[in-house]
């Protein structure tokens, strides 16, 4: 049914009587009511009841008038009382995915001007040395608008050069094209909330999601635009703004290619070619340029270049450890900040913590006290799962569409069983190194004191999704590691006992316990898959869909970029806060990989879970579980 309204009186009259907290939502905190009564302009009534129904009520109004329907509009009754499964998937599929795709154009520029991290007086642009078409492109539209300012990187860039343009922070360009003589930029996803540029392996997660809602332009886009960054930057960034030049992010290019192309069913050899060649790029000169990433003993580490202070991060956050250095040399916290961050005063040990800090940031786990102040000597599962899954990578391509042999465009020939072999020696160091046979997991190893970690984290499960595991090792896996990190709301980041006692000197940090991410549950469910642990993976795709659901009924619609999965909520208290949540009427794109883990377990979770994911049944009296704290 339709009903004909004034959508801008209605949604007027909607929070006024419900929004007694005055932020421009409906939920549970609100103690209005609960029961509205909408007015059709025939004079029929329609009787709204319950938290979930009456802010999808509110969501319908906020987009009619988004539409540009003021006074008169249809507000369908079948999207008020949609069930939340089918909802959430709909509007991420529809909506959220259009609200979060940007461009590096004239248009999709105006949009990026209005970032708030953007908080000066001009909006720089940087452009490689030699995309000359780019230079071009931009320097005319800083004709257009004075905000710009665009400036051309040198051939070389270094840590030292980087740290140079610090105080001009501004975006590094992405691919463009030429589409019926109008010069257009490839489209990508962003994160959300404050993340308004295009992330490393954030783009990934977000592609799973694009694939299964068909957006195959939107995934070439992101394919495109690794690329361009490999070629003309020398790595996938960890996002395209100018303190990310010296550091890359975990690296899944690979991953995406396969899936795409299987997705697709896209057979363009040309294509292909080119993009396996730049792919093969990256894995020899990021990750296996030994004076860098590769360590004497076969396998990889994280390892972020850079001088001194890690720009990007909020005023305060390392208050602990600057504190410490202040003590010592007993100058102002403040005095002392400013004095290193301009590089006035020189301290190795210090220069040596921020290295790790950087590593851990290219890591994706930002951040851990699994990383804090060490992750540049760690040798991670995380990491050589990653590389292995490139060097199988290579070899189902070039074995499926070269015939067993490869010519990279520098002219070296590269064969299936080169690939195997790479595959295998990693296998081999990581069974050595990572792998702990009496206690049936897997851990970092820290190659310069030659000793394992014993912190536990998500990613032991990572080599299930690389299929690097035996069945045995995945059987012992499983069955040790899955009590211990399993909880209410899906996978945690790590154990509580692996984090530690929460003191002024070890803050809470956000990928430690109690939170849970999107890429670990999505890894963590193919890998279980891979392997035929059937049930396992529908309890936990069950219990993060049923966590996403639930904050989202409660919450107008809220999807939040991490969770608290032991309290169950996105309500949280940790550093950089919870980004998703702050929106007027309904979320404007809730959050990029977060909305991909919700499309692919629903295409994984068995129908009669998505029965009762409806009904918001509690997981645990469907899954009861030993609690192992």
């Amino acid at each position: 049914m339709k009903l004909t309204i004034n959508p801008l009186l209605s949604l007027k009259s909607l929070l006024l009587q419900e929004d007694l907290n005055k932020d421009n939502k409906i939920t549970i905190e609100d103690q209005g009511p609960k029961k509205f009564h909408l007015v059709d302009k025939s004079g029929k009534i329609i009787t709204i009841e319950g938290t979930y129904f009456l802010s999808n009520l509110l969501q319908e109004l906020a987009i009619s008038l988004n539409q540009g329907s003021k006074t008169n509009a249809e507000i369908s009754t079948k999207n008020i009382f949609e069930k939340p499964t089918k909802r959430l998937s709909r509007i991420i599929r529809d909506i959220y995915w259009e609200n979060l795709t940007r461009t590096m154009d004239k248009k999709g520029l105006q949009k990026v001007f209005h970032d708030e991290k953007v908080n000066q007086d001009y909006f720089y642009i940087y452009v490689p040395f030699n995309d000359i078409k780019a230079f071009e492109y931009y320097l005319n539209l800083s004709k257009e608008f004075s905000k710009i300012k665009v400036i051309k990187l040198p051939q070389e860039i270094s840590p030292e050069y980087v740290l140079s343009i610090n105080d001009k922070p501004g975006l590094l360009t992405l691919a463009l094209y030429e589409h019926d003589e109008v010069t257009q930029g490839q489209p990508f996803v962003v994160p959300g909330g404050r993340f308004n540029e295009m992330y490393g392996w954030d783009s990934y997660f977000e592609s799973i999601g694009l694939l299964i809602d068909q957006k195959f332009n939107l995934v070439n886009g992101m394919i495109e635009n690794f690329e361009y960054q490999i070629k003309n930057y020398g790595k996938i960034l960890n996002a395209n703004r100018s303190y990310y030049l010296t550091r890359t992010q975990p690296p899944f290019f690979s991953s995406l290619l396969i899936e795409y192309i299987k997705t697709t069913n896209f057979n363009d050899l040309n294509w292909i070619s080119g993009k396996l060649s730049t792919a093969i790029d990256e894995y020899e000169n990021v990750w296996m340029s030994k004076s860098k990433r590769l360590t004497d003993n076969g396998l990889n580490r994280y390892f972020a270049e850079g001088i001194g202070y890690v720009f990007e991060t909020e005023k305060g956050h390392f208050n602990e450890i600057i504190e410490l250095y202040a003590n010592k040399y007993q100058i102002p916290l403040q005095t002392f900040e400013v004095m290193y961050k301009n590089r006035k005063i020189h301290i190795p040990e210090l220069d040596e913590y921020f290295t790790h800090d950087r590593s851990l940031r290219e890591s994706g786990h930002d951040t851990t006290n699994r990383f804090v102040n060490i992750c540049a000597d760690l040798n991670t599962v995380d990491l050589n799962s990653l590389l292995y899954k490139y060097e199988i990578d290579f070899n189902y391509i070039i074995k499926k569409y070269f015939k067993g042999n490869f010519l990279h465009k520098n002219n070296k020939n590269y064969t299936c069983d080169y690939w195997q072999n790479k595959a295998e020696e990693r296998k081999n160091s990581i069974n050595t190194l990572l792998w702990n046979e009496s206690q049936s997991l897997y851990f970092d190893y820290n190659f310069s004191k030659k000793q394992p970690s014993n912190f536990l984290s998500a990613t032991v499960f990572y080599p299930l999704w690389a299929k690097l595991c035996s069945t045995q090792q995945a059987n012992q896996l499983v069955k040790k590691a899955l009590p211990l990190l399993k909880c209410k709301g899906g996978i945690v980041s790590t154990t509580k006992e692996s984090r530690g006692n929460i003191t002024p000197k070890n803050p809470q940090r956000q990928w430690d316990y109690p939170f849970g991410w999107a890429p670990h549950q999505m890894m963590i469910w193919r890998g279980l898959l891979h392997y035929n642990f059937l049930n396992e993976t529908q309890e936990l795709v069950y219990r993060w869909l049923w966590l996403i659901t639930k904050n989202a009924v409660d919450f107008n619609g809220t999807i939040a970029e991490k969770y608290d999965v032991v309290n169950c909520t996105h309500i949280i208290d940790t550093e950089y806060g919870n980004v998703g949540t702050n929106f007027n009427y309904i979320p404007d794109g809730g959050f990029g990989w977060m909305n991909a883990s919700y499309q692919l377990g629903l295409s994984i979770l068995e129908k009669k879970f998505i029965k009762e994911l409806d009904n918001l049944t509690d997981p645990d009296t469907i899954f009861p579980r030993i609690n192992v704290e």
